[in-house]
This record gives structure tokens, sequence and C-alpha cells, in this order.
């Protein structure tokens, strides 16, 4: 979560992840952090193409990048390509349309959602039209492309993963992309995405979840931080996609306790208390459940001590 920690910092926590036995690295790609204490929004593609030369197993993706407003999706075709062959393979871009957040620095102003989704619809057809090598000169509603060319394109290509949370939204994004991307272990969603993408979960297509755990010997400082850090997260993601700064997020969640966080977010060191929060995502169909663990500090503890043993768990659990 690159809004926790720092550059550095981030770079030898991918090197411990793939050491301790994770088999993929998702990456947010933020401009600023969802809250004052967390202090962190370095370049999320600076920091993935480190990552890409000092790991050479574990899969890469971002999680999410908005290609309409911060990035042309000219610019996104280009660097992802890039990272590509960095990454010798391992790199998967995930997409969606973004957060207020993130996209209003640039001073544009934050479109209603139905207008975001045309934006992100229409750069995925600029992303894969560049991607496939050709000269493209694009005319569109909201994205204009000139004579460009990508000159450097991995030979396996770029896969899409997009971000969506229901069936009208798989409807228009599943036949564009090759993967979802959803944060709320929904079956139904995973079952409207075999119906409507053209393709299978679970044969070829992944389903890419999330979910925040905040381990700690301590229980109630496991708590104590995932309130501090992790009450943005309360507000749903119709409330987080359009607040513009971390200033709104403390005001929006100034009345959340920490008794709700914790009813949320496993908080401690029960490792069987997080497998149990995660099995959901397997149980709804889930290929791929992404743990963000809360606190940037505490990251090479939970991975050197808690992390071998928990992915045994896990596995062991999911089958």
């Amino acid at each position: 979560m690159t809004e926790q920690s720092g550059p550095k910092e981030l770079v030898d926590a991918a090197v411990r992840a793939e050491q301790a036995g994770f088999d993929l690295l998702v990456s947010s790609d933020h401009f600023s952090p969802w809250l004052t204490e967390q202090g962190h929004a370095p370049y999320a593609w600076t920091v993935l193409g480190a990552v890409a030369q000092v790991t050479s197993r574990v899969e890469l993706a971002t999680y999410i990048t908005c290609p309409t407003m911060r990035y042309h999706p000219a610019v996104v075709a280009q660097k992802a390509a890039t990272l590509q062959i960095l990454a010798d393979g391992r790199f998967t871009l995930g997409l969606g349309s973004g957060e207020n957040l993130n996209e209003h620095v640039i001073g544009e102003g934050w479109p209603a959602v139905t207008h975001r989704q045309d934006m992100l619809a229409e750069a995925i057809e600029v992303i894969r039209r560049l991607h496939t090598g050709e000269l493209v000169t694009f005319r569109g509603d909201y994205f204009d492309v000139d004579s460009a060319r990508i000159w450097d394109l991995p030979d396996e290509g770029v896969d899409i993963a997009v971000a969506v949370s229901g069936r009208e939204g798989i409807e228009r994004f599943g036949p564009l992309a090759d993967h979802l991307i959803a944060v709320e272990p929904d079956g139904q969603v995973v079952e409207d995405w075999n119906e409507l993408a053209g393709s299978t979960i679970g044969s070829g297509a992944r389903a890419i979840g999330q979910i925040p755990v905040c381990w700690d010997p301590s229980e109630q400082a496991a708590v104590t931080r995932a309130h501090e850090q992790f009450r943005w997260f309360a507000g749903g993601w119709k409330v987080n996609a359009d607040l513009p700064t971390p200033l709104g997020f403390s005001g929006a969640t100034q009345f959340v306790r920490e008794e709700d966080v914790a009813a949320s977010i496993p908080c401690g060191p029960d490792l069987d208390h997080i497998v149990e929060s995660v099995a959901p995502f397997w149980e709804a169909g889930f290929t791929d459940i992404a743990l963000v663990q809360v606190g940037g500090e505490h990251q090479t503890r939970f991975l050197e001590e808690v992390a071998p043993e928990l992915l045994e768990r896990l596995r062991a659990a999911a089958g």
C-alpha cells in the first residue's frame, strides 16, 4: 500500500514478500494518502520498476490505476509495456475509474460516475490499440491520439484487469478486460462475470480481491493502529471515490469508533481469525486475494515472522 510506506520501504517489503512465499504483489497508485496519518504517496510506477528488478518470481499488478485524468491512456499504455518487459511477463495492468482524491490534482474537476466509466471504456480501447504496436491515430469523445506508436512492446502483451462492482459494470467492462478486480467477496459478481465477460474465472480469467488485516502481538495495539490508519475504509467505495482530500476523509470518519473498525478488519495475533476473514473470497470463487497489512512500519515483522505460517494456513484452508 503506497499510502503507508516510502518508496525504499516498499521495495524492501516486496523482496521480503517474495521470500515469504507470496505469489502476487499489487500496488495502489495514489497521489495522496487517504489520511494524513498514513503519511506517504510515492509514484507507484517508479516503485514497480524497481520491484521488477529485485524480484524474479512473484507477479505484479496495479490495484488500481486510473487511465483517464492524471494519466492519459497513451502514457499508461507506454509505461505498462515497459514494466512488462522489466518484469519478464509478470505484470498485469489493473484499471478502474479512480477516486477524486488522486485525480482532482490536475485541476480538471471530478466527473460524475457515468462520465468516468465512459472515459474508462474509451481509455481501454486506446491502450489496446497501442499495444498492437501499430501506428495509432485516434479521435474519441474524451481522448485524442496523434500518430503514436509504442516502440518497446513485450512479446507476451499486457493483460488488463478492471475493477467492477456489479452486473451493469461487468456487462460493459467484462468484454474489454482479461481479469476481474473486486473488493467485496461477492459470489454473484463472479457468476455475472462468467456469464457476461466472455471468459471464465479460474479458466484463464482471474478474480482478484483485497482485504485489509492488522496483525500485531497485541490485539488492542492492532485495533488502535487500524483505526488510526484505516478508518477511511468504513465509508464504502461510493463515498471513497468522491472525497477530495485527506482532511475530507478525516472529517467523514470522525465518528468511526475503534470497535467499528475491528468489526470489519481482523486485528491482533490470531491467524485463524485472519484465515476466517479471507475465506469468503475463495468461497465466492476468487482466484487471488491481496492482503493489506495495516501499518507501514510493521511490514518487516509481519513478513518475516508471520507471513510464512499465515500463507500455509490460508493455502491449506482454501485447498
